[in-house]
């Protein structure tokens, strides 16, 4: 083989990662549980709680309870159960089936698996945000946001913050069951910890302040005063960034292939 022919040679890059998001997009429809219930359970939250909030002004102009506490919690939870939750199972189903192991033989790079994963499921995230923001105008009616462009932002570093999380139990997780153990009680701890089941103001002090700068609740806060337009506490979004750095480098250090 001539040096020419070395060089004309495939190697993967964009082509390649373009292909496993096609292959990860088609599985992620073939799942029904898995496509439906990270948008329906927080649809169905924003459903039970739009009624007595929506009417409650809370914040400057028309803001409501709903727009500044229900709206946030709800998105939030878009992020955080295909974060943390559906997408770690896929990649320990993946890795017990031998899909990764075959994958390894090739020369897609882990960071290539690894991404095709997290775009997949910002699609389905982005799904589930437009079907609940297009549920609760049509149900109850909400104020536009203050800071559309801080709302995103802030939309995009919470959903970076999961999935880094999401990644690291991806990681360690053995099997597709035990990925699912292990995602849904973080979901629940963060989620208890960050307003998930109560307002943060309850919660004993040690609690709500951890809870704040952890990524559920800090999605949660940030995302409500962005929405109200009120001083985002920069703690929130710090603690989010802190996650997306530290669980980064954890997967891509833990990940392995079989």
């Amino acid at each position: 083989m001539t040096a020419h022919e070395i060089d004309a040679s495939p190697r993967p890059g964009l082509r390649a990662t373009g292909a496993l998001v096609r292959a990860e997009m088609r599985m992620v429809t073939r799942d029904t549980a898995g496509l439906i219930v990270p948008i329906a359970l927080p649809v169905l939250v924003l459903v039970m709680n739009g009624s007595g909030t929506s009417t409650e002004i809370v914040g400057p102009g028309t803001i409501t309870a709903f727009d500044r506490f229900v709206l946030p919690l709800a998105l939030t939870m878009i992020i955080a159960v295909i974060g943390i939750v559906n997408m770690p199972s896929f990649l320990a189903l993946y890795r017990k089936s031998g899909v990764l192991k075959r994958l390894s033989t090739t020369p897609i790079r882990p960071t290539q698996v690894l991404a095709a994963q997290v775009i997949t499921s910002a699609v389905q995230a982005t799904l589930g945000i437009g079907i609940a923001l297009s549920t609760a105008a049509l149900l109850f009616g909400i104020t536009p946001p203050h800071n559309p462009i801080l709302v995103a932002a802030v939309l995009v570093l919470g959903a970076a913050a999961m999935y880094s999380l999401g990644i690291v139990v991806a990681a360690v997780a053995p099997t597709a069951n035990s990925a699912v153990a292990i995602g849904l009680t973080l979901f629940l701890v963060l989620g208890a910890s960050g307003g998930l089941f109560g307002p943060v103001a309850d919660l004993p002090g040690p609690v709500a302040a951890v809870g704040e700068v952890l990524p559920f609740g800090a999605t949660v806060s940030a995302l409500g005063s962005a929405w109200a337009g009120t001083p985002v506490d920069i703690g929130g979004p710090i603690g989010l960034a802190v996650a997306v750095i530290a669980g980064t480098a954890c997967a891509i250090r833990l990940f392995r292939w079989s």
